[in-house]
Parts: C-alpha cells; sequence; structure tokens
C-alpha cells in the first residue's frame, strides 16, 4: 500500500469541511500538515482528489469515489473497536459530544465523575455551546438537541419531556398592579426570552381554553434559559422556563409560579439525543445514551395535559 490509512480522517476532514484551512482549524492541525498528508494521498493513489487554487476549491470525481470507500473503511474499524470493546467489557476509545450551554453546565456536568468513574477508557470530548451543531459535518458522535432536529436521517433517543413554565420573582409580583388572570395577561409582562421562542406563537392550553401565545417584539432575546431564568429571577419581567431549569429556584422561593394550570404544548422545549450510525461505535454509544437517560429520568417530571 503506497498511502497510509492514518490519513483518511484527515481527508475526510478536507471534503466535510470544504477547504484545507478549515479542516486544520477543524482538526486542530497546521495548514501545512493537513496540506502534506492530502499530498500523499494523491500521490500514493495517484489520483487528483481535490481541484484547488486561488478561487475555488472542490472534490474531484475521483475524490467523491474515494470519500465512499473511506466512509466504509472507518466505519468498519469503527464496528471493529466496538466489537472488540465489547468482548473486553471495557468500553474505550474516542467519543464526541454536543450538548446545549444549559443543560451540559447545570444538568450533565455534575454527573461527570460518575462518568469518569464508570467508563474511565472512553475518551470523552465534550463540547458545550448555544449554537447548533451538524452532527455530519462537525464529526460529532452524539448530539443532545432541543426540539426536532431537521435532519430526519439522524437517530433519535428521547431524553426528556420538558415544560416551559411561566414565573417572576417574588419582587417582581408585588410590583404587579392588575391581576394576572389568563394567558394574554402575560404578554405585556415579558421582558427577556429565549431567542427560540421569541418569534413563536405558542400553543397552550388551560382548564377552560386554548390558544397561542405570542411574545412581543421589545423583548430582550437570549439562546440562553438559564440566563434568561437568572434574569426573571433578578426581578426582569414574566419568564418563559424550561422547567429542568426551575425547580431549585422554585423550591427557594427565589422564583413563583404564575397561572399554574397553564400548559405550553410539550414539542416545542423536548430534548433528545441524535446521532448517526456511521459517525458511532455501537458499544460506546449505547453506555453514553443510557447514561444521558438515567441523568433525565431524575428530573422533576411534572404531569398534566400538553396543549393542541
Amino acid at each position: 500500500m503506497l498511502w497510509n490509512l492514518d490519513d483518511l480522517p484527515i481527508f475526510l476532514a478536507v471534503a466535510e469541511h470544504q477547504g484545507i484551512s478549515s479542516a486544520a482549524d477543524y482538526l486542530g492541525m497546521a495548514k501545512s500538515s493537513v496540506s502534506k498528508a492530502i499530498t500523499r494521498l494523491e500521490k500514493g493513489l495517484g489520483v487528483r482528489l481535490f481541484e484547488r487554487n486561488s478561487r475555488q476549491f472542490r472534490i474531484t470525481h475521483e475524490g467523491e469515489t474515494f470519500y465512499q470507500h473511506s466512509l466504509a473503511v472507518l466505519e468498519r474499524a469503527h464496528e471493529t473497536e466496538a466489537a472488540m470493546s465489547a468482548l473486553s467489557g471495557k468500553p474505550s476509545g474516542k467519543l464526541v459530544v454536543s450538548m446545549p450551554m444549559s443543560f451540559g453546565r447545570e444538568i450533565f456536568s455534575p454527573h461527570l465523575a460518575r462518568f469518569r468513574q464508570l467508563y474511565p477508557d472512553i475518551e470523552l470530548e465534550l463540547n458545550i455551546s448555544s449554537q447548533s451543531v451538524d452532527v455530519i459535518r462537525d464529526s460529532i458522535d452524539i448530539a443532545v438537541v432541543v426540539g426536532a432536529p431537521k435532519d430526519s436521517e439522524l437517530i433519535l433517543k428521547n431524553l426528556y419531556t420538558s415544560q416551559l413554565l411561566c414565573v417572576a420573582s417574588p419582587g417582581y409580583i408585588q410590583s404587579i398592579t392588575n391581576d394576572i388572570l389568563s394567558p394574554e395577561d402575560i404578554t405585556d409582562h415579558i421582558q427577556v426570552i429565549e431567542k427560540r421562542y421569541a418569534n413563536m406563537a405558542l400553543p397552550y392550553r388551560t382548564s377552560v381554553s386554548n390558544g397561542r401565545l405570542k411574545p412581543p417584539a421589545s423583548a430582550i432575546k437570549i439562546n440562553d434559559p438559564c440566563s434568561v431564568r437568572d434574569a426573571v429571577a433578578a426581578g426582569c419581567g414574566i419568564g418563559l422556563i424550561p422547567d429542568q431549569y426551575c425547580h431549585r429556584f422554585i423550591q427557594d422561593g427565589q422564583l413563583l409560579p404564575i397561572l399554574p394550570g397553564l400548559e405550553f404544548h410539550r414539542g416545542i422545549s423536548l430534548i433528545s439525543a441524535v446521532y448517526a450510525s456511521r459517525r458511532t461505535t455501537a458499544h460506546k454509544t449505547a453506555l453514553f445514551l443510557d447514561f444521558l437517560g438515567d441523568i433525565c429520568k431524575q428530573l422533576p417530571q411534572k404531569s398534566g395535559p400538553s396543549a393542541g
């Protein structure tokens, strides 16, 4: 063999990130090292894998063919690793997981010590970010997401059926001059809201009616529910916050529920884990998914009908 298997992940990164510079940034490698790896592959294979000049970068027909075979080779390598890991009873190897900032910080991170104790040979790389990720493009093994994923080809496992709670600080509630008797009365008091809900007409139901609540355009938009919670706890209006980030604050008296009989549709804040089969090794993935599931089972569950 005139080319090195170790260069395959570099080739895949260049193909999927559509450029040597982007791939180098993703891999944490020097641009020159990535370029040399591609040159080695092209020399060993005797074909041009990419057309590249100062104006464009594109994969060739030969590169596309090699890309598909490279995926198959790495998939088989992953399957072999999974099989041997299962036989040994000691899961090992790298596992890349992405999750939202608030979920990672408040739900998952407190359990890292237990995960490390259970699976010391799994090389966990945890990417915590408020930005959405592309599981395939970003080489993510498992991604924790809120709401329904856009890519229908991904495998999905539901972790927790979250519920938006309507809450405010005791001080803010005391400052309200008019009674809050219906969901329509809430709108003018929403001063800050999670960005994902800002432009939605949120479906709800109460014991007497169904409807949709549209947050005001003037509300401050934040892409982190815990930051919204902290602002509301400090007196910034009435907030719509996922229950898993509110329970402790309600127990401590920092937040009080508004209209306890108000139920928002649970599908808008469903927490799931998604993954693509070719990016995973079954044994590690199954163990991590089970670990996530056990964590989410410990979250307080709020019973009641979902809004339709």
